[in-house]
């Protein structure tokens, strides 16, 4: 690997499902099992771009809280671990590119602003921040690099520091160049993953523990291969944290790797997209680690459903779910109950139940309604 440069009017939770269109303000009683639900999504500056629901875990039902606008294409979000603090992309494709970062106000269930930074590379598509909470990382897509900002006492962004990758792979097309996808710190905190879609590898990033010094140690970075063509896109972790779950967006692959002791090995490559539509997307487990589910966009859209074996963590295909059109990112409820999905060319975020026995998911006619959503986050109200 080379390094080029120093690379919802807010309503009380109803019985009836959220159009997002609601400018009636009431207060939210303390409530256990209602989150916040935050949407990221493709829009323009002047629209709300990012926008919060109310979601019951136990109904899965969700109405509309706030929005908020001022950012171009908020297409990913990571709150922090208090739910404090919310960062966002701007995913444009060139210099107007940016990371941003916004106070979030639980009681009152509103964002606003702190500050945005130019990514300095163009089409930043995922964000995540450090396991200290002290920078943020933006993965590149059209820059071919990542952004490491370190943020400041407010949490907002200080100047972010860029690092370039060089390399192709044998899709002229999808492959001209590096295409960063992801960033993702492992459980332990002691490496990040960033998935290179143009590449076909990940690159590795022993993390920094010291005071002073950068949080990434460069010098002993390295990189996994994958098979050429495969086009790793997201990666989840199990709940032990001992393997580790990538889905590849242009072989429609999931690839099942052990991690021990900051080494990842794959020992399982099984079809998620059997279509050969090459538009596979996201990728999560089920809080009991029981199930994975992996999203595949462009033909036959829907979540891909496998069983995960207690003992060795590989996976075995029991079924499929079709959703709306373009599933991007989902997200699973904190009590396993529902899954959510972002379909962004049918406007809709769809709520469907889940089998807690079979992994199985059942559509339940409850669907948020919002344009181009991409983006899934939850964040407790309490």
């Amino acid at each position: 690997m080379k390094l080029v440069g120093v690379c919802m009017a807010a309503m009380i939770l109803a019985g009836s499902s959220c159009t997002g269109n609601a400018n009636r303000t009431k207060t939210v009683t303390g409530n256990t099992d209602s989150l916040y639900l935050l949407v990221g999504s493709y829009a323009r500056a002047q629209e709300e771009g990012i926008r919060v629901y109310v979601f019951n875990q136990e109904t899965g039902k969700g109405t509309y809280r706030s929005g908020i606008s001022g950012i171009s294409n908020p297409s990913f979000l990571t709150p922090s671990a208090d739910g404090s603090r919310v960062y966002a992309v701007g995913e444009d494709e060139g210099v107007s590119s940016t990371a941003n970062a916004l106070s979030f106000d639980r009681a009152k269930g509103t964002l606003s602003l702190i500050n945005s930074q130019p990514t300095n590379g163009g089409a930043p598509c995922n964000i995540t921040l450090s396991p200290k909470e002290d920078y943020v990382l933006t993965a590149n897509y059209m820059g071919g690099s990542i952004t490491v900002f370190p943020l400041g006492n407010r949490g907002e962004l200080l100047a972010g520091d860029t690092l370039t990758f060089t390399g192709s792979g044998p899709d002229k097309e999808r492959q001209a160049q590096p295409h960063l996808h992801s960033v993702l710190f492992t459980p332990d905190n002691r490496l990040l993953l960033a998935n290179d879609l143009g590449t076909d590898c990940i690159h590795v990033f022993p993390v920094n523990n010291k005071k002073n010094g950068n949080l990434l140690n460069r010098t002993e970075s390295y990189d996994v291969r994958l098979a050429p063509g495969a086009g790793p896109r997201h990666t989840c972790f199990a709940p032990d944290g001992k393997h580790a779950y990538l889905i590849t967006e242009l072989s429609g692959d999931v690839i099942v790797l052990s991690y021990d002791e900051m080494k990842l090995d794959t020992i399982q490559t099984i079809k998620a997209d059997t279509l050969a539509a090459r538009g596979s997307a996201d990728i999560h487990i089920s809080p009991d680690g029981d199930f994975v589910y992996a999203s595949n966009r462009l033909k036959g859209d829907g979540i891909a459903i496998f069983s995960v074996s207690s003992e060795d963590g590989t996976l075995e295909k029991v079924g499929y779910q079709p959703t709306g059109v373009h599933p991007r990112n989902f997200v699973i409820t904190p009590n396993g109950k529902y899954l959510l999905v972002a379909c962004r060319d049918t406007n809709e975020i769809q709520v469907f139940a889940r089998d807690a026995e079979t992994g199985l998911l059942k559509d339940t006619g409850e669907k948020i309604e919002m344009s181009k959503p991409v983006c899934l986050k939850f964040v407790p109200m309490e």
